[in-house]
């Protein structure tokens, strides 16, 4: 039986890789610092622990792991990332656990290991037209992130290729572009577009209104959990190291984001746009090498991805109401 150990287990895309690591028939060691807030307990042992403490990440090792998914961070959507309100606690909290998780893994000779890196790695200068963005993975250079987010996640891909080149690790590293679906965090402040437009649209009568950050004419690509979660199965499968994107390549505007999911709900919702953090202007993943590489390529719409998530926090938001 092969063993993993999940970072992030608590959050939402490391409790639906548990989930499907556990149905590939793997002995499965989960650790955050908190539960996962939706049930989603698979994993075999599930370890509350904060790893920027160096002694708890080496104590996960206290077998032979064949895999860690390392996709503990502190993040959020744009309403968290882009005030530069938590700059130093997300470049100092995310940055401190890639370099104990590294070397916890390095001390322990285990096998290979995943680092979730972000689109918000790449430059803001090749983003700035909503219709043509550029996020070809080879695109990374001379680096410009929009945000301390983006910039720790490229210092923390340096760390990880270094310790591959320097130490022989077998690394595999991705950066996600937009991964949405259900069980993840859709209120709070912490959420990202397509949580936060289906809880407005779900919330909102019939007619209703909801408002928007800016113009909403900045472009995105969202990918659904399902695909994501393939797609990091097929890296570690592989004997490609990366980085790769991990994406899709519909763009839609916010703007049709927001009609996508109001038509899904069958509502009449009118877009009221006001100021607020938004990003760069577009952004979509590049799949060329991703399909060169392992033969990837996502196999179900936006919109299909959109009913599943909006029925889901819908849910969420009449229990919450009940409450």
């Amino acid at each position: 039986m092969k063993t993993a150990i999940v970072c992030g287990a608590g959050g939402f895309i490391g409790g639906h890789l548990v989930k499907r690591l556990k149905e590939e028939g793997y002995w499965v060691r989960g650790v955050d610092l908190k539960e996962h807030e939706f049930g989603m307990h698979y994993a075999d042992d599930f370890v509350l622990g904060d790893l920027r403490d160096p002694r708890v990440c080496e104590a996960l090792f206290d077998r032979h792991i064949d895999e860690v998914y390392q996709l503990a961070a502190d993040m959020g959507g744009a309403g968290y990332i882009f005030t530069g309100e938590h700059d130093a606690v997300v470049m100092h909290n995310s940055a401190t656990i890639n370099l104990n998780m590294v070397e916890a893994a390095r001390l322990a000779k285990a096998g290979k290991i995943f680092y979730s890196s972000s689109a918000c790695m790449y430059p803001e200068y090749n983003q700035m037209d909503p219709d043509n963005p550029k996020c070809s993975e080879d695109s990374a250079y001379p680096a410009m992130p929009d945000s301390e987010y983006g910039w720790e996640k490229l210092f923390s891909e340096r760390l990880y290729l270094s310790y591959h080149r320097n130490w022989g690790m077998e690394v595999r590293v991705a950066r996600f572009h937009n991964i949405f679906g259900p069980q993840g965090t859709w209120t709070g402040g912490r959420e990202k577009a397509p949580a936060a437009l289906c809880r407005k649209v779900a919330e909102a009568g019939n007619p209703g209104e909801i408002e928007i950050w800016g113009d909403g004419l900045q472009t995105r690509s969202f990918l659904y959990i399902d695909e994501c979660v393939e797609a990091v199965r097929r890296l570690m499968e592989s004997d490609f190291t990366g980085p790769v994107n991990i994406g899709s390549e519909e763009m839609v505007t916010i703007n049709g984001l927001a009609e996508l999911i109001a038509d899904i709900a069958g509502k009449e919702i009118s877009l009221r746009h006001v100021e607020g953090p938004q990003g760069v202007r577009g952004r979509n993943s590049d799949n060329a090498l991703i399909y060169e590489k392992l033969g990837w390529k996502p196999t179900q719409s936006l919109r299909a991805g959109l009913e599943k998530t909006y029925a889901w926090i819908e849910e969420q938001v009449k229990a919450a109401e009940q409450v």
